[in-house]
């Protein structure tokens, strides 16, 4: 059994988190279910990402990408709205997306609908989206 921290930056294992909810387990609530999607973003669970969005509204595909992806903070959690941002490197830049996502439950089961994003470039001075409290500069901006 691996120890590593989950990527949705809960503070717990991998497997106790995310991990068990990606293999299968109900999220209980869109916020988890947020959170499991995030973690399968970093680790390239795309099967996941694809089943776990409303048939409604899921494309056709989920395509793997490489985006080196730095953290995740929860700014408000609802029954079935998610605002986060989430920190990413593109070329050397430190980017933010900030979005408020949608969920319905279906059968005991959470689904991602969909959402309303921003993706902007971080300044050096700025806090760091990766929620280590530093600013860019100083953090992920540094690497």
């Amino acid at each position: 059994m691996t120890t590593a921290l989950c990527p949705c930056g809960s503070d717990q294992s991998f497997e106790q988190c995310c991990g068990s909810i990606i293999n299968g387990v109900p999220a209980r609530t869109a916020e988890v279910l947020m959170r499991s999607r995030y973690s399968a973003y970093v680790l390239g669970h795309w099967q996941y990402l694809w089943e776990s969005w409303h048939p409604d509204t899921r494309p056709y595909s989920v395509s793997p990408t490489s985006t080196p992806w730095l953290g995740l903070n929860i700014i408000k959690s609802t029954s079935h709205t998610v605002e986060f941002i989430a920190g990413f490197r593109e070329d050397s830049k430190v980017m933010a997306l900030h979005e408020t996502s949608r969920f319905k439950q279906v059968d005991g089961h959470w689904y991602y609908l969909d959402g309303i994003c921003d993706i902007t470039e971080v300044g050096r001075n700025s806090a760091c989206p990766c929620g280590s409290g530093r600013k860019v500069k100083r953090c992920c901006g540094s690497l």
